[in-house]
Parts: structure tokens; C-alpha cells; sequence
């Protein structure tokens, strides 16, 4: 059993992604010149099923941000005309994030909450107060407890309120690209398992130059049964859910660059890269 708050998991996970924050920054992989133009940084996947959801815009919308690193998908969501909290495990990143908000003159409309996420409902105590839950790209991977995840997810969304997801699709995390001379996958993590793939890679996806100190990370396996059967139980009803084949970063090396900053395979479409869903509060009696 996982000590959801504290542990070696957390503090490993947490350090990793603390030292990634400068390195981030400095790359071009998170480019913030559109923020600065009052525009968005949301991939284009992201970008179509947000708006498509929302067709009248984000206008008076309430957006929580769960997982947000420091804020650049939150504060794209500020200038599409939603107020925003954003909530991350990693202080130098919420206190990017928060620098960022102050220089574009958004600090009133997106606020920023360093905490581990199963923390999250002591932290912001305000059940059911947000129209959209907003959570993208490499977050429950490194979650030990996906079904309590779902939970704090419910807790938030107000009745007829929805949540938005996408991630890395499960069945390609089970392949490693690197292993292969021709950059093709081959299995290394099974789909299904109870204990987390503890990882020394000092590498990163941002800066392929990067070389991590801290480069021991907790990650585990969830997959596409688990994530479903946990929101259901939740009390959220799915209402979408679609498979893709590119995703906003090099998940192999064999990936070749779409438009948009996207990646997708050069030939066959071998299989999924990332999926996305939504799912709503149906304001249920006695939810």
C-alpha cells in the first residue's frame, strides 16, 4: 500500500521535475512567445476538443488545472476567457507559473497552488465549483493511486460541469524506442502491473542535451480499463473518448514531426500514441 503523501515516490518524482523546471525554460520545446501575444500554447489536439466542448468559448468559465508544471496550458485557457487554478507538486514551477501570470497582467484571473494532488481537496476546499476540470499530457503516469485520482477529479466538477483528459496512450508505454537500432519499439513494461517502473534516465523529453541530477523517477502503469472504471465510479458519466495517433512530443525516436510541434509515425500507423475523453458531473440526486 502506497503512502499517498509522503514517501520516496514523492520526493523522487518531485526532485526530478523541480530540476526540469530551469531546464524547460530554456528550451524551445515550451515556447511562451504566443502567451505573450495573448494567444495559446495548447497543442492542436488539445486546442480542437477544448474549443469543440466549448463552442461559445471559455468566457466566465471556472478551470482547474490539475498536474499544470508551470502554467503555460493554464494560462492559454486565461487568454481564451476562462479564471483558472492551477495546482502542481513542484514549487519552482508554481512559482513560474505565478511570475508568468504577473508578467502578461493575468495574476487576477489565474491563480497558482503548490501541492502533491492527493492533497488537493485540503488545500482548495471548494467541492463541485468548477465548469471545467482540465488535467493533459504525462500526468497519471506518475500516480501510484489512479482511482483516488478520479475521486478528487469528481469532487471538483460542478454539477453539469465537465472534465477534459489526454494523455500518452497506455499500450504505447509499453514499448521503449530506444532500445532499437532503427528506433522502432520493442517491448520493455507490461500493461498490466501493481508496482511502479523505477527509472534512472537523466534525460528529457524538453532537451535531448539535458543530463538530470536527479534522475530517479517513480511511473506507473494505468490502463485504459482502469482509467474508465475509476471515473465511472467516481460518479462521472464519459461522454467522449478518442484514440490519436500523434502526440506533442517525441514519445519514440522513429517519430517524425507533424505540423504544429506534433509526432506521429512516418509510414504505418502501428498503433495509438494518445488518447483524450470527457466526462461530466450528471448532477445526479444524492451524487
Amino acid at each position: 500500500m502506497v503512502d499517498l503523501s509522503d514517501g520516496d515516490w514523492l520526493d523522487d518524482n518531485r526532485a526530478n521535475w523541480n530540476e526540469r523546471v530551469p531546464v524547460h525554460l530554456a528550451s524551445g520545446f515550451y515556447d511562451s512567445a504566443p502567451l505573450r501575444a495573448g494567444g495559446s500554447v495548447l497543442d492542436p489536439i488539445v486546442a480542437a476538443e477544448i474549443a469543440e466542448l466549448f463552442p461559445d468559448g471559455l468566457d466566465g468559465k471556472r478551470v482547474l488545472h490539475l498536474q499544470c508544471h508551470f502554467g503555460s496550458d493554464s494560462l492559454s485557457l486565461v487568454n481564451l476567457g476562462a479564471t483558472v487554478v492551477g495546482l502542481d507538486f513542484s514549487r519552482p514551477a508554481v512559482q513560474e507559473a505565478r511570475r508568468m501570470a504577473a508578467e502578461l497582467g493575468l495574476a487576477d484571473r489565474a491563480r497558482f497552488i503548490e501541492a502533491n494532488l492527493y492533497d488537493a481537496r485540503h488545500i482548495l476546499p471548494e467541492p463541485e465549483s468548477f465548469d471545467l476540470v482540465f488535467t493533459t499530457w504525462g500526468t497519471i503516469g506518475w500516480l501510484p493511486d489512479v482511482a483516488e485520482w478520479a475521486r478528487i477529479v469528481s469532487w471538483f466538477v460542478k454539477p453539469g460541469g465537465r472534465f477534459y483528459f489526454a494523455d500518452g496512450h497506455p499500450t504505447a508505454f509499453v514499448f521503449d524506442g530506444d532500445s532499437a537500432a532503427d528506433g522502432m519499439p520493442s517491448f520493455a513494461y507490461p500493461y498490466v502491473s501493481d508496482e511502479p517502473d523505477i527509472i534512472d534516465d537523466p534525460g528529457d523529453y524538453a532537451d535531448e542535451d539535458a543530463v538530470l541530477e536527479n534522475a530517479r523517477t517513480w511511473e506507473w502503469m494505468h490502463p485504459l480499463g482502469e482509467v474508465m472504471a475509476a471515473l465511472r465510479d467516481s460518479g462521472l458519466r464519459i461522454d467522449m473518448f478518442r484514440e490519436h495517433l500523434q502526440v506533442p512530443w517525441r514519445m519514440f525516436p522513429v517519430l517524425v514531426e507533424k505540423e504544429s510541434g506534433m509526432f506521429g509515425w512516418t509510414d504505418q500507423q502501428w498503433l495509438p500514441l494518445a488518447y483524450s475523453l470527457v466526462a461530466a458531473n450528471p448532477a445526479t440526486p444524492g451524487r
